[in-house]
Protein backbone atom coordinates (compact mmCIF):
# COMPACT_ATOMS: atom_id res chain seq x y z
CA UNK A 1 0.00 0.00 0.00
CA UNK A 2 1.24 3.67 -0.53
CA UNK A 3 -0.09 6.76 0.43
CA UNK A 4 0.98 9.86 -1.65
CA UNK A 5 3.51 7.69 -3.59
CA UNK A 6 4.99 6.24 -0.92
CA UNK A 7 5.21 2.98 0.84
CA UNK A 8 2.61 3.17 4.19
CA UNK A 9 4.75 1.94 7.15
CA UNK A 10 2.73 -0.10 9.76
CA UNK A 11 0.34 1.45 11.81
CA UNK A 12 0.33 4.79 9.70
CA UNK A 13 -2.53 6.41 9.50
CA UNK A 14 -4.42 8.16 6.43
CA UNK A 15 -7.37 10.20 5.36
CA UNK A 16 -9.03 9.04 2.31
CA UNK A 17 -10.55 12.51 1.86
CA UNK A 18 -7.14 14.34 1.42
CA UNK A 19 -4.41 11.56 0.94
CA UNK A 20 -3.94 9.68 -2.34
CA UNK A 21 -4.26 5.77 -1.45
CA UNK A 22 -2.88 2.87 -3.62
CA UNK A 23 -3.55 -0.48 -3.27
CA UNK A 24 -1.31 -2.68 -5.21
CA UNK A 25 -0.95 0.10 -7.71
CA UNK A 26 -4.43 1.19 -8.01
CA UNK A 27 -6.24 4.38 -6.48
CA UNK A 28 -8.01 2.91 -3.25
CA UNK A 29 -11.71 3.76 -3.88
CA UNK A 30 -12.91 6.16 -1.47
CA UNK A 31 -17.29 4.66 -1.14
CA UNK A 32 -19.85 5.68 1.66
CA UNK A 33 -18.42 4.95 5.18
CA UNK A 34 -20.63 2.18 6.84
CA UNK A 35 -20.88 1.19 10.54
CA UNK A 36 -22.69 -2.29 11.54
CA UNK A 37 -22.99 -4.10 15.05
CA UNK A 38 -22.55 -7.89 14.79
CA UNK A 39 -23.88 -10.40 17.55
CA UNK A 40 -21.29 -13.28 17.53
CA UNK A 41 -21.97 -16.47 18.37
CA UNK A 42 -19.77 -18.92 20.19
CA UNK A 43 -17.26 -20.98 17.06
CA UNK A 44 -17.53 -17.86 14.60
CA UNK A 45 -14.26 -16.89 13.86
CA UNK A 46 -13.28 -13.01 14.04
CA UNK A 47 -12.02 -12.07 10.48
CA UNK A 48 -13.11 -11.88 7.32
CA UNK A 49 -12.20 -15.23 5.68
CA UNK A 50 -10.64 -18.64 6.39
CA UNK A 51 -8.51 -21.33 4.73
CA UNK A 52 -9.78 -24.40 6.55
CA UNK A 53 -13.90 -22.90 6.00
CA UNK A 54 -14.91 -22.51 9.34
CA UNK A 55 -17.81 -20.07 9.43
CA UNK A 56 -16.78 -16.04 9.46
CA UNK A 57 -18.38 -12.72 10.59
CA UNK A 58 -18.94 -11.63 7.03
CA UNK A 59 -20.82 -14.91 6.46
CA UNK A 60 -23.42 -13.51 9.38
CA UNK A 61 -23.66 -9.95 7.50
CA UNK A 62 -26.64 -9.75 5.07
CA UNK A 63 -25.82 -9.48 1.25
CA UNK A 64 -26.36 -5.46 1.68
CA UNK A 65 -23.49 -5.25 3.88
CA UNK A 66 -21.51 -7.64 2.89
CA UNK A 67 -21.01 -5.43 -0.70
CA UNK A 68 -19.34 -2.79 1.58
CA UNK A 69 -16.06 -4.08 2.44
CA UNK A 70 -16.66 -4.38 6.10
CA UNK A 71 -14.22 -5.44 8.66
CA UNK A 72 -13.86 -6.23 12.39
CA UNK A 73 -12.63 -3.64 14.40
CA UNK A 74 -10.29 -5.82 16.99
CA UNK A 75 -11.70 -9.35 17.53
CA UNK A 76 -13.18 -11.94 20.01
CA UNK A 77 -11.81 -15.18 20.01
CA UNK A 78 -13.68 -18.52 18.74
CA UNK A 79 -15.58 -19.11 22.09
CA UNK A 80 -16.46 -15.87 23.21
CA UNK A 81 -19.65 -14.29 22.10
CA UNK A 82 -21.48 -10.71 21.70
CA UNK A 83 -20.84 -7.37 20.08
CA UNK A 84 -18.46 -6.42 17.04
CA UNK A 85 -17.94 -3.65 15.26
CA UNK A 86 -17.65 -3.50 11.52
CA UNK A 87 -16.88 -0.28 9.58
CA UNK A 88 -14.95 0.35 6.60
CA UNK A 89 -13.36 3.64 8.48
CA UNK A 90 -9.94 3.19 8.47
CA UNK A 91 -9.29 6.64 10.48
CA UNK A 92 -12.05 5.85 12.99
CA UNK A 93 -11.06 2.19 13.55
CA UNK A 94 -7.77 2.74 14.11
CA UNK A 95 -8.69 5.37 16.84
CA UNK A 96 -10.55 2.35 18.94
CA UNK A 97 -8.20 0.45 18.50
CA UNK A 98 -4.54 2.56 19.60
CA UNK A 99 -3.63 1.79 23.30
CA UNK A 100 -3.64 4.98 23.67
CA UNK A 101 -7.45 6.27 22.85
CA UNK A 102 -8.22 3.28 25.84
CA UNK A 103 -11.19 2.39 24.46
CA UNK A 104 -13.64 0.95 26.74
CA UNK A 105 -15.23 -2.98 26.24
CA UNK A 106 -17.21 -4.32 28.63
CA UNK A 107 -18.08 -7.94 29.15
CA UNK A 108 -20.28 -10.52 31.17
CA UNK A 109 -18.35 -13.06 32.24
CA UNK A 110 -19.61 -16.73 34.20
CA UNK A 111 -16.80 -18.17 35.39
CA UNK A 112 -16.70 -21.33 37.87
CA UNK A 113 -16.26 -21.15 41.47
CA UNK A 114 -17.27 -17.91 43.51
CA UNK A 115 -14.42 -15.20 43.46
CA UNK A 116 -13.59 -13.86 46.60
CA UNK A 117 -13.68 -9.81 47.30
CA UNK A 118 -9.62 -10.06 47.56
CA UNK A 119 -9.63 -11.66 43.98
CA UNK A 120 -11.79 -9.60 42.57
CA UNK A 121 -9.51 -6.64 44.22
CA UNK A 122 -6.43 -8.12 42.56
CA UNK A 123 -8.31 -8.49 39.08
CA UNK A 124 -9.20 -4.79 39.29
CA UNK A 125 -5.43 -3.71 40.32
CA UNK A 126 -3.73 -5.99 37.74
CA UNK A 127 -1.94 -9.15 37.11
CA UNK A 128 1.06 -10.20 35.73
CA UNK A 129 0.07 -12.68 33.08
CA UNK A 130 3.97 -14.00 32.19
CA UNK A 131 6.97 -13.63 35.23
CA UNK A 132 8.77 -10.60 34.66
CA UNK A 133 6.13 -9.27 32.47
CA UNK A 134 4.14 -5.75 32.97
CA UNK A 135 0.64 -6.17 34.82
CA UNK A 136 -2.43 -5.53 32.60
CA UNK A 137 -3.99 -2.30 33.09
CA UNK A 138 -6.66 -1.40 35.85
CA UNK A 139 -9.92 -2.72 35.60
CA UNK A 140 -13.42 -2.14 36.50
CA UNK A 141 -14.87 -5.45 37.95
CA UNK A 142 -17.94 -6.16 39.83
CA UNK A 143 -20.09 -9.40 40.64
CA UNK A 144 -23.40 -9.63 39.26
CA UNK A 145 -25.88 -11.25 41.94
CA UNK A 146 -28.64 -12.22 39.17
CA UNK A 147 -28.47 -15.10 37.12
CA UNK A 148 -26.23 -16.75 38.82
CA UNK A 149 -26.13 -20.90 39.27
CA UNK A 150 -24.84 -22.98 41.72
CA UNK A 151 -20.65 -23.25 41.65
CA UNK A 152 -20.74 -19.83 39.22
CA UNK A 153 -20.13 -16.90 39.34
CA UNK A 154 -21.00 -13.91 36.87
CA UNK A 155 -18.71 -10.73 36.83
CA UNK A 156 -19.25 -7.60 34.59
CA UNK A 157 -15.30 -6.43 33.80
CA UNK A 158 -14.68 -3.53 31.89
CA UNK A 159 -11.14 -3.13 29.84
CA UNK A 160 -9.46 -0.55 28.96
CA UNK A 161 -6.58 -2.45 26.63
CA UNK A 162 -7.14 -5.88 24.55
CA UNK A 163 -4.15 -8.12 25.48
CA UNK A 164 -4.77 -11.97 23.65
CA UNK A 165 -7.11 -13.76 25.45
CA UNK A 166 -6.61 -11.39 28.57
CA UNK A 167 -9.93 -12.00 30.90
CA UNK A 168 -9.66 -15.52 30.55
CA UNK A 169 -5.71 -15.67 31.18
CA UNK A 170 -6.49 -13.26 34.14
CA UNK A 171 -9.30 -15.41 35.77
CA UNK A 172 -7.31 -18.80 35.56
CA UNK A 173 -4.32 -17.33 37.13
CA UNK A 174 -6.47 -16.46 39.65
CA UNK A 175 -8.31 -20.08 39.92
CA UNK A 176 -11.70 -19.63 38.62
CA UNK A 177 -11.42 -20.45 34.89
CA UNK A 178 -14.25 -19.06 32.28
CA UNK A 179 -17.17 -20.70 31.49
CA UNK A 180 -18.87 -18.05 29.12
CA UNK A 181 -17.39 -14.96 27.86
CA UNK A 182 -19.79 -12.22 26.44
CA UNK A 183 -18.65 -8.69 25.39
CA UNK A 184 -21.78 -6.36 25.51
CA UNK A 185 -20.34 -3.01 25.08
CA UNK A 186 -17.85 -1.19 22.71
CA UNK A 187 -17.16 2.60 23.99
CA UNK A 188 -20.89 4.08 23.70
CA UNK A 189 -22.86 1.00 21.68
CA UNK A 190 -24.16 -1.86 23.60
CA UNK A 191 -25.41 -4.99 21.99
CA UNK A 192 -28.87 -4.81 23.73
CA UNK A 193 -31.52 -7.20 22.16
CA UNK A 194 -29.06 -8.45 18.71
CA UNK A 195 -30.12 -12.04 18.38
CA UNK A 196 -26.83 -14.38 18.17
CA UNK A 197 -25.88 -14.47 14.93
CA UNK A 198 -27.79 -11.21 13.63
CA UNK A 199 -26.27 -8.03 12.43
CA UNK A 200 -27.80 -4.19 11.79
CA UNK A 201 -26.20 -0.98 10.62
CA UNK A 202 -25.82 1.79 13.01
CA UNK A 203 -28.40 4.35 13.99
CA UNK A 204 -28.02 8.34 13.10
CA UNK A 205 -27.54 8.66 16.34
CA UNK A 206 -25.14 5.70 16.89
CA UNK A 207 -22.84 6.97 14.90
CA UNK A 208 -22.30 10.15 16.05
CA UNK A 209 -22.08 8.91 19.57
CA UNK A 210 -19.05 6.76 18.24
CA UNK A 211 -17.69 9.30 15.98
CA UNK A 212 -17.49 11.97 19.11
CA UNK A 213 -16.33 9.29 21.03
CA UNK A 214 -13.73 8.19 19.09
CA UNK A 215 -12.48 11.97 18.83
CA UNK A 216 -12.67 12.03 22.92
CA UNK A 217 -10.06 13.62 24.96
CA UNK A 218 -10.76 12.84 28.17
CA UNK A 219 -8.09 13.58 31.15
CA UNK A 220 -7.14 10.21 32.76
CA UNK A 221 -9.22 11.01 36.33
CA UNK A 222 -12.19 11.96 34.33
CA UNK A 223 -12.16 8.98 32.13
CA UNK A 224 -11.41 6.53 35.21
CA UNK A 225 -14.45 8.04 37.20
CA UNK A 226 -16.66 7.67 34.41
CA UNK A 227 -16.67 3.83 34.67
CA UNK A 228 -15.24 3.18 37.74
CA UNK A 229 -16.96 -0.10 39.09
CA UNK A 230 -15.68 -0.87 43.42
CA UNK A 231 -14.50 -4.55 43.26
CA UNK A 232 -15.73 -7.12 45.15
CA UNK A 233 -19.03 -5.41 45.83
CA UNK A 234 -22.38 -6.21 43.48
CA UNK A 235 -23.26 -3.92 40.35
CA UNK A 236 -26.14 -1.52 41.18
CA UNK A 237 -29.07 -2.81 38.74
CA UNK A 238 -29.30 -0.10 36.20
CA UNK A 239 -32.60 1.85 35.34
CA UNK A 240 -33.81 0.75 31.15
CA UNK A 241 -32.66 2.74 28.73
CA UNK A 242 -34.56 3.88 26.02
CA UNK A 243 -33.82 2.63 22.64
CA UNK A 244 -31.73 3.86 20.17
CA UNK A 245 -32.77 5.19 16.68
CA UNK A 246 -31.54 2.62 14.37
Amino acid sequence: MRVNGRVARLGESADPERDRIELDGRPLELGERAYWILHKPRGVLSTRRDPQGRTTLLELLPPEARRLRLFPVGRLDLDSEGLVLLTNDGALAQKLLHPSYESEKEYVVTVRGAPSPAALRRLAAGLRLEPGGRPTAPAGVARLASGERSGEARLRIVLREGRKRQIRRSLALLGHPVLRLVRVRIGPLRIRDLPPGAARALGAAERAALRRYAERQLAPQARAAATEIRPGREARKQPPRKPESR
